[in-house]
Order: C-alpha cells, then structure tokens, then sequence
C-alpha cells in the first residue's frame, strides 16, 4: 500500500484545514492519523475503519476534527475545525490490511504516509 498525504499548510488559531491522504495498493481495512511535535513522540490523531465507518478520536481533538473515508476514491480525510497552537505538528497517515489492529498504536500500522506540516499560530 502506498499514502500519499495533502493539504497541510499553516493557519491561525480557530482556523481550519483539511488533510487527505489517498492510498493505492491493496484494500485498506483501516486508517488512521498520528501527529508528532517538535521534540516530541508520534502521538494517535484519529481513526476510522474501512468497512464498518467506525470512528475513534484522541481526546484531545474530539469535536473539532472528523476523519473520513471515501472508498471510491480510496482516500481517507482529517477535517480540522478550531486550530490551536498546540495542533502544531507533522501529520502522518497510516494504512493496515489487517482488520482487528489496535486503533491507537502505531506499531499496528504497516503503512505510512510521507508527512504533512500543520502549523498552527496564535
């Protein structure tokens, strides 16, 4: 499977932005998207399955972002509403073929995208 991630950019806070990330290859049973900060660790953003449609968010961004899938496009989106600063962050998109992975944990996930730099200002 390969990711190809778009759309990040830099906004100010309370702005939006909306990430894509298409994939080819093999059918994908599940996304997800992680984010890492400057200086630190890859953290779980959201996630949502490829047949089922079922969501998972990290608390911190619940309600203000919303993942999406359009399977005819293969393409899974991140809709980010209400930026803050500490959004700030390189966004990865992430694939797996295996169904039953744990949503939030990147060691579940095979496949990644190249990284996209979200940057948030106040």
């Amino acid at each position: 499977v390969q990711l190809q991630a778009s759309g990040g950019g830099s906004v100010q806070a309370g702005g939006s932005l909306k990430l894509s990330c298409e994939a080819s290859g093999r059918t994908v049973s599940k996304y997800a998207w992680f984010r890492q900060a400057p200086e630190k660790g890859r953290e779980f953003v959201a996630a949502i399955t490829s047949r089922l449609t079922t969501t998972h968010y990290a608390d911190s961004v619940k309600g203000r972002f919303t993942i999406s899938r359009d399977s005819a496009k293969n393409t899974v989106h991140l809709q980010m509403n209400s930026l803050k600063p500490e959004d700030t962050a390189i966004y990865y998109c992430a694939a797996s073929t295996i169904a039953h992975i744990i949503y939030n944990r990147e060691d579940g996930f095979r496949y990644w995208g190249q990284g996209t730099q979200v940057t948030v200002s106040s």
